[in-house]
């Protein structure tokens, strides 16, 4: 494979759900912050990849100082967010310029591995798109109202980052009108008429959302001695 890969990576988040006054990529964990785990992932996997980093205009200064706090060097496209995630992936589409292939990953998965990253551009050359997904593991019921109806949970896939596509593709689809119910990059896609491919993820690729979030990737991060996965071979 010899087309040219590219991560977007999307940092807006508030910090609101976990109570935090800092944003949440930006909360360190075992001394460092959770986007930096994120971003060395993604050099993990090649150091030839390129990386946009879209994040609030805000954010820009902590970013900068977070660089020079943990001497941070490596070349990171920086790119200012939308209002929502759907404007945000948009603006940062807008930095790729020729053909290639984007995996499209949240900044608050710290522990993505190079494996997992490499998995996704491979699938995503031979069928256009690469979505990671992992299997339920408890049941789940359909609720209507006041009654509720046991549904077969292997027919249902839970969705994760990155989700990775070819540039050109991706890039045509976020030209339509956003709708509230495109919940990620690949309703997006699919909406626009492509199909969408899966692929197994990792439970441990967890997206950092609440409080609890926080002490999962910690005690996770610790296990693996505060590393991001090693590189896929």
């Amino acid at each position: 494979m010899n087309q040219r890969e590219y991560a977007l990576i999307v940092a807006g988040g508030k910090g609101t759900r976990i109570k935090s006054n800092l944003p949440k990529q930006f909360i360190e964990l075992n001394g460092k912050p959770v986007l930096l785990y994120t971003l060395e992932a993604f050099y993990n996997y090649s150091d030839e990849i390129s990386v946009v980093l879209v994040l609030p205009e805000e954010d820009f200064k902590i970013w900068g100082v977070i660089c020079k706090k943990f001497n941070f060097t490596k070349p990171v496209i920086l790119q200012k967010g939308g209002e929502t995630r759907f404007q945000s992936v948009k603006n940062g589409l807008d930095k790729i310029e020729g053909d290639g292939l984007v995996a499209i990953h949240d900044g608050v998965r710290p522990l993505v591995s190079a494996d997992l990253i490499g998995a996704s551009f491979r699938l995503a050359s031979v069928q256009g798109s690469a979505i990671a997904s992992v299997r339920l593991k408890e049941s789940i019921r359909m609720t209507d109202q006041d009654t509720t109806s046991a549904v077969d949970r292997s027919k249902f896939r839970l969705i994760q980052t990155p989700q990775t596509f070819d540039v050109q593709l991706i890039k045509k689809a976020y030209q339509m009108k956003e709708d509230m119910s495109l919940t990620d990059d690949a309703s997006v896609a699919e909406k626009a008429g492509h199909k969408i491919s899966l692929f197994e993820g990792r439970y441990e690729n967890i997206k950092i959302t609440t409080a609890e979030d926080l002490i999962v990737v910690e005690a996770l991060l610790k296990s693996i001695g505060s590393k991001p996965k090693h590189r896929a071979g």
